[in-house]
């Protein structure tokens, strides 16, 4: 008896608790919850009416007839749209009650369907038309900030007497810009309602500003290079430097490449992201410049008097520079000769550095021939086969003279030093100076350059 008891229990239990209905699937829970064993009379009547007044407020289940049986609800008639069935399903299943449901609506493919639809498509012409006053009146309101904005903006020589360069005062004027044209779209935004999109829009925007941002790793490097080079000001208009092994004077900075010409004359442009990251030869900065240069004598010559003749030699030169002094070097002790190594400073506004410099060393090499001191030649060892046959008499005579006449022409008189070769031309080449010059000032304003020689140089 127990037991029946047991059951019975559990069988009413499974009566008063059906399933709860799926959030994901409305229209499931009719199929999974709990059937009781017995169906009140009057509860079909309740679920019909039930989902009859629910379609009654609702246009599109105008046409759609509900029946009930023993908890099994039929769905017949037509509906405008073919998501209209499955909603209708979905409704009638979270009727408490409903065992299932048999779904046996159509879409209303009828002539008269066909105009419901254009009725419903004119209605929504009709709301876009009611909101178009709305529209106007967002759309004024971010122009009119936009238009602020620019205005602000516009006022480019207050932001460049504020800010340290040109570069900086257009990154200020850009950011100007974007801010009020941001600020009039969100006020746009929460005139429409439209409040909520504007998140959806900047987080999308953020997601493809950092996918762009690696895309353009190099462009935005570069452009952060431009702005440093603006601020720190390595190099003014027309110094002569030498950048990545590419030596010129320098036209112009740019917002995106340094433009140099060549001492052949030619154009480079360089971006600012290498020039940046480049060591940066600048000759024009101290004008004071040396140079070097070698020259080898014979090896039974005394080194040292050579050194002194030379030096002297550099001294009486009137475009060296007496401070810094000239000096010089033994460098090294060869097979066949002796290499001197000499250094001479001179003063780039007043005297050419690579005129200077092969002045100097005519001057000296003159010098050391007229101090008796002959300049190294190269000397060949030979070695004779004993199997080679001898050589005629004629010959070996000639030979004898030969070798008898060059001793004579080892003693031959020094050359003096040519008369007036100080006095040499050894003004500075200024033809490329010029030409620089010449390009900045037909540019003028139509180009931006980042050079601002009121700027501190680093």
């Amino acid at each position: 008896m127990a037991l029946a008891a047991a059951c019975v229990l559990a069988g009413q239990a499974g009566a008063v608790l059906p399933a709860a209905p799926s959030p994901e699937n409305p229209a499931a829970p009719a199929e999974t919850q709990a059937i009781g064993q017995s169906q009140d009379a009057g509860e079909d009547t309740r679920i019909a009416r039930r989902i009859e007044g629910i379609f009654a407020e609702l246009p599109a289940f105008a046409a759609v007839a509900v029946e009930v049986d023993d908890g099994v609800v039929t769905l017949t008639g037509t509906v405008p749209e073919q998501a209209d069935i499955a909603r209708a399903a979905g409704i009638a299943g979270r009727i408490e009650g409903v065992a299932t449901i048999e779904n046996r609506l159509q879409r209303d493919r009828s002539v008269a369907g066909g105009l419901g639809t254009l009725e419903q498509l004119a209605d929504r012409v009709r709301g876009w038309l009611d909101i178009l006053p709305l529209l106007g009146l967002a759309v004024a309101a971010a122009l009119a900030i936009g238009t602020l904005g620019y205005l602000i903006a516009g006022m480019g020589g207050l932001w460049r007497r504020l800010t340290p360069n040109i570069f900086l005062a257009e990154l200020l004027i850009g950011a100007i810009r974007l801010a009020f044209v941001t600020l009039g779209i969100v006020v746009a935004l929460e005139i429409l309602g439209a409040g909520a999109l504007l998140g959806a829009v900047l987080g999308g925007a953020g997601i493809v500003g950092i996918a762009l941002g690696f895309a353009m790793r190099e462009t935005v490097e570069n452009y952060i290079a431009s702005l440093m080079l603006s601020l720190r000001q390595p190099f003014r208009a027309n110094d002569h430097v030498v950048i990545e092994n590419r030596e010129g004077r320098v036209i112009r900075l740019t917002s995106r490449a340094t433009i140099l010409m060549t001492l052949d004359g030619n154009h480079v442009r360089i971006p600012n992201a290498q020039v940046f990251k480049a060591i940066i030869l600048n000759y024009t900065r101290n004008p004071q410049r040396r140079f070097q240069f070698e020259l080898g004598i014979d090896a039974d010559n005394d080194p040292r008097v050579a050194l002194e003749i030379a030096l002297a030699a550099l001294r009486r030169l009137p475009y060296i520079l007496q401070q810094p002094e000239p000096l010089g070097s033994i460098e090294e002790v060869g097979e066949s000769s002796i290499n001197l190594r000499l250094f001479g400073w001179v003063d780039q506004q007043h005297a050419d550095w690579l005129k200077s410099r092969s002045l100097a060393i005519a001057e000296v090499k003159d010098a050391l021939e007229a101090g008796g001191f002959a300049l190294p030649e190269p000397i060949y060892r030979l070695r004779f086969d004993p199997r080679t046959s001898a050589l005629p008499l004629e010959w070996e005579n000639r030979s004898t003279e030969d070798a008898r006449s060059g001793t004579e022409r080892g003693a031959r008189p020094q050359p003096a030093s040519r008369p007036g070769s100080a006095e040499t031309d050894v003004r500075p080449e200024r033809e490329i100076a010029r030409m620089v010059d010449e390009e900045r000032e037909q540019a003028g304003a139509k180009t931006r350059d980042l050079l601002d020689p009121a700027r501190p140089q680093e």
